[in-house]
């Protein structure tokens, strides 16, 4: 449902904690980004990387150190008043009462809330009516992950920021909460998420940014960061078949006879793999041909020399980062 509205703008943000020079640590070092409404924007990074430093400033919790951030075109800090009332925020933990229950604790916090949607809705919206009368203290860590969740969607936000909203939920709660948030994003409503599981990002993300040391490396769709790393095909030769003797232009690498090709072009690469395999009479034992993953695209990204990635450069003072995935070679897969 996106209608091009941009709904989260973000230019040049830097967050740093401590003094100006010295001792002080910049997290976040220059981003630049946009969220357009409807949109599912997930902001993915290692421990560390400024995620949460990133989400805060966005939530109007902090004044940035440096650059521009306005949330339904207002300044979330400055303009918090007029910002707060149309955005749910769902925090990595949230701070309930232990001795109230479920319901109690709904009841107080819609009391708080403009235009709260009745109680039972919300509890029923993740599946935690059955427990309403539970006391805080006796819920898991699923549950009162799904108690955050419901008090972040009270106010029927047009922006919800879900920080690691999936964390110590089993697998069906995971999924029930993936649905939750593709209904939400079919009615317009605009989420952004910060979350270590890839899959959720992967299955859940219109678009995502991936984050290192304070930094966008790369950013766009699911499909448009793995394009820029290369497949591969793994296969076992026969013990007589020596791994030389593969084509030299699948740029092979062997251990033993545990033999993975890296390739831009995955088609390509197995269709020669193949017709070499069958006039030499070989057998691939295993094959296995994929494309790369999320999962690989971001651990090489995330753990990867800055100088690699498009957009850093190597320049510590980068100020105008906003980055686009690369977009992958003629014939990738």
């Amino acid at each position: 449902m996106d209608n091009g509205e941009q709904v989260i703008e973000v230019s040049g943000l830097r967050r740093r904690y401590g003094p100006a020079k010295g001792d002080g640590f910049e997290a976040v070092r220059g981003i630049s980004f946009s969220v357009a409404r409807g949109e599912v924007f997930a902001l993915l990074g290692t421990n560390g990387a400024g995620k949460t430093s990133t989400v805060e400033l966005l939530e109007g919790l902090a004044e940035p150190s440096g650059g521009r951030v306005r949330v339904l075109g207002h300044d979330p800090y400055r303009d918090r008043a007029r910002v707060r009332s149309r955005i749910g925020v769902m925090l990595q933990e949230g701070g309930f009462p232990s001795e109230l229950t479920v319901a109690e604790t709904a009841r107080m916090w819609a009391g708080c809330t403009t235009g709260a949607r009745p109680v039972g809705e919300a509890l029923e919206t993740v599946g935690l009516a059955p427990r309403a009368n539970v006391r805080v203290k006796q819920l898991s860590g699923g549950e009162r992950r799904r108690l955050d969740l419901a008090m972040a969607l009270l106010g029927r936000p047009e922006v919800l920021f879900l920080d690691e909203p999936t964390t110590g939920l089993d697998a069906e709660g995971r999924r029930d909460t993936w649905r939750l948030v593709r209904e939400l994003r079919s009615t317009g409503t605009t989420v952004l998420l910060t979350t270590h599981y890839l899959e959720e990002a992967e299955q859940l993300a219109d678009r995502l940014a991936i984050m290192r040391a304070g930094r966008i490396v790369v950013s766009g769709t699911p499909a448009e960061v793995t394009a820029t790393r290369p497949s591969r095909i793994r296969f076992t030769l026969p013990e007589e078949v020596p791994p030389a003797r593969l084509p030299l232009s699948l740029r092979a690498a062997a251990d033993g006879r545990r033999v993975e090709i890296r390739t831009e072009r995955l088609q390509e690469a197995l269709t020669e793999l193949l017709l070499w395999a069958r006039r030499e009479d070989v057998e691939l034992e295993g094959l296995d041909a994929r494309s790369a993953s999320l999962e690989e695209a971001f651990l090489e990204i995330a753990h990867g020399d800055p100088a690699d990635h498009e957009g850093l450069g190597g320049h510590e003072e980068t100020t105008d980062a906003t980055h686009t995935a690369r977009p992958a070679k003629a014939g990738a897969r």
